[in-house]
């Protein structure tokens, strides 16, 4: 009889416990930058695992925007979007914790880091190409908007309509949510690392806080747009 599965096994604790090892543990340096350097390694680990949900999530979203032509699977679609909405405000509230990061710590470590740089996420290059830069629309909106088409109805119909759209009101929401989630991440990354780093070139040869600032962005344009035209619309007609 096999022994029953337990909260240590099911998550394989020992190896996740494992993999967080501080270079200045091997050194002679103060335990203050072992600790910190643990808290950098603990906050960019969990970064990356979240990033794996958010991406999984997001392709989900596409393949059933993709692969149907019609709304059954419409609420489906927009609990996904909502959750990974919630999940980039995770992100956000890992990037403000590692202002508890002290500089003093950060400049200790820094030189066990090699070349290694949150450029180097493989995740977070990939999110980006689903999302898109800009006004240039990734494989999320354009799908979005290729599933409504198919639909029989367009996306300034379905924004003009607001909350009467119904499900698909909800979606709308929810992708502008999500951008918004987006946008906060990228911004608080540059914060914390003009914060840590000032306008030191980042480890990895980028030009630090200048090339994450050049990479922030707000997506969805066209939504974005559309509420505008909303919002004139409203104030004419109640004016």
């Amino acid at each position: 009889m096999t022994d029953e599965l337990n909260y240590r096994d099911y998550l394989e604790l020992a190896s996740l416990l494992s993999l967080q090892k501080p270079r200045t543990a091997e050194s002679t340096a103060q335990a203050s930058s072992v600790l910190s350097e643990q808290f950098f390694i603990i906050a960019h680990q969990a970064s990356e695992l979240w990033l794996k949900q958010i991406i999984a999530d997001l392709e989900a979203v596409i393949d059933a925007f993709t692969t149907s032509d019609d709304t059954s699977n419409a609420e489906w679609i927009a609990d996904l979007l909502q959750r990974a909405g919630e999940l980039m405000r995770v992100l956000h509230t890992q990037l403000t914790a590692l202002d508890r990061l002290p500089l003093r710590d950060f400049a200790r470590f820094r030189q066990f880091l090699g070349t290694a740089s949150g450029a180097q996420s493989e995740q977070f290059h990939r999110l980006a190409r689903l999302v898109g830069h800009g006004k240039h629309d990734g494989p999320l909106y354009e799908s979005f908007a290729a599933w409504v088409t198919r639909s029989g109805s367009t996306v300034p119909e379905l924004a003009r309509q607001g909350v009467e759209a119904g499900v698909h009101y909800r979606i709308i929401e929810a992708l502008l949510d999500f951008g918004n989630g987006y946008w906060r991440w990228q911004v608080s990354h540059v914060s914390v690392i003009t914060k840590v780093m000032g306008n030191q070139a980042g480890t990895a040869g980028t030009s630090g806080a200048e090339y994450l600032l050049s990479r922030c962005t707000l997506p969805f344009a066209e939504l974005r747009e559309l509420r505008s035209q909303v919002h004139v619309g409203l104030t004419v007609a109640t004016s």
